[in-house]
Formats: C-alpha cells, sequence, structure tokens
C-alpha cells in the first residue's frame, strides 16, 4: 500500500472535522428536541437571512434535498417549538417566507458560539493570504460537493436540484 500524500491526510482531516461538526449538530438537536434535519433547516435559514435571500418553503426544501411534505414537517416542527415563524411576503401575499425567531437565534449562539468565536480568532492568526486560501479550498470542496451526486459519481446533478446545504 502506497503511503498516504499531503492532499489525502488534508481530505482527511476535513472529513474528520465535518464528522465532528456533525455530532456537535446531533448533540444539539437532541438537547432542544429537535431532529438533525430541523438543525440543518435553521442553518440554511439563517444562511438565506445573512445572504439577503427571501427563505421560502421550496428554496428551504431545495437546499434540504426533500420533497413538499418532509419540508412542511420539518416546517411544522419548527414553528411548534417556537423556532420558526411563517409570515406573509409584504410584496405578495399569497407567499409565505420563513424567519427563524430570535430565541432559536440564541439557543444557537449558546451552543455553538465558542466554536465560532475560536474559528474567527484562529482566522485572525492568519495573514490575507493564508485565509485567501483556505477560502479558496473550502469554496473548491463544497463546488465539488455540489456537482457530484449522491452515488457520488462527479457530474451528476441531484435528482430534486439542490445544492449544497453548507452548515
Amino acid at each position: 500500500m502506497e503511503p498516504e500524500g499531503e492532499e489525502l491526510r488534508i481530505f482527511h482531516l476535513l472529513r474528520a472535522v465535518t464528522v465532528e461538526y456533525g455530532l456537535r449538530q446531533a448533540e444539539f438537536a437532541a438537547r432542544n428536541g429537535m431532529h438533525t434535519t430541523d438543525v440543518r433547516a435553521l442553518i440554511c435559514l439563517l444562511d438565506a437571512e445573512r445572504n439577503g435571500e427571501d427563505a421560502t418553503p421550496g428554496l428551504l426544501g431545495a437546499r434540504l434535498g426533500i420533497n413538499s411534505a418532509g419540508t412542511t414537517a420539518v416546517i411544522d416542527r419548527l414553528e411548534r417549538l417556537g423556532h420558526l415563524a411563517r409570515v406573509r411576503d409584504a410584496g405578495d401575499r399569497r407567499r409565505v417566507l420563513l424567519r427563524v425567531r430570535e430565541g432559536a437565534k440564541v439557543l444557537g449562539r449558546e451552543h455553538f458560539g465558542p466554536l465560532v468565536d475560536g474559528t474567527v480568532e484562529l482566522l485572525r492568526g492568519f495573514d490575507e493570504r493564508d485565509r485567501d486560501a483556505v477560502r479558496r479550498f473550502l469554496l473548491g470542496v463544497g463546488g465539488l460537493l455540489a456537482e457530484t451526486g449522491e452515488d457520488g459519481a462527479r457530474g451528476r446533478a441531484r435528482p430534486d436540484g439542490g445544492g449544497s446545504t453548507g452548515g
């Protein structure tokens, strides 16, 4: 067997970090009476808010890669838990927008805040060139994930047309 190259070691480090982050999401979900999909949904909605996108049920379903019945179930659970509000779009009263409630943001900050703050502090120790390399790497890996299908084959779009969920 050939020894692992540096590139493969970096990939395995990335995989270990994503597994660990997934475990933290699962812990957060369990402590707050949610499913892990609910946590992913909150992340998607917060990302949409940060990016200035209208968060609709359709957008959420596409980002999560689930059908409309599954999306409705997630929205209903999060609404019941008080983490989400459905509001009418002021520009088109027929359209429903999804808003993460402040209490859910506080819960997330309490759980994930130390990780976020630590990551920001870690990145402050990098110079601009190193931060740009990290950004390019993460965007590149995100692009690879978006272009590979559920079976891992490159060049195959997901059947639902959804993209990367981030997290």
